[in-house]
């Protein structure tokens, strides 16, 4: 798990609207942890095999990113991948330091990805 919060910086569309691949970037981090706690080696990420957007994450928002290893091959990896915002920051421009508690959080993305550990790379035992 990863939790971040998306800066002006991050924003890359009008109304400081998130770029998506921003996320990717934060499921690519939660896919290197895993494979260094599983097999010692960060691996490649080889492909994402399903990506849905399905809410707006907006500079100051927070998001928390989770993955969870489903499938386990010689070299390769399945991971799926949530996407939640935690806190929502604000976007009224008369108070700009708001922000609230997103409970229960919101999905905004959800991806389905493989990675890979060549087998000289996985730990041993």
């Amino acid at each position: 798990m990863i939790r971040v919060r998306m800066s002006s910086e991050d924003a890359h569309y009008g109304g400081n609207l998130v770029d998506g691949a921003r996320i990717l970037a934060l499921f690519g981090d939660v896919a290197t942890e895993l494979l260094i706690r599983r097999d010692g080696d960060e691996g490649l990420f080889a492909a994402y095999s399903s990506i849905e957007f399905l809410a707006p994450v907006y500079g100051g928002d927070y998001v928390e990113a989770v993955g969870e290893i489903t499938r386990v091959g010689n070299t390769s990896r399945t991971i799926s991948f949530e996407a939640y915002k935690v806190i929502q920051g604000s976007r009224d421009p008369d108070h700009p330091s708001r922000a609230e508690v997103v409970d229960p959080p919101l999905l905004v993305c959800r991806a389905v990805g493989t990675c890979v550990v060549p087998k000289e790379k996985q730990r041993k035992g």
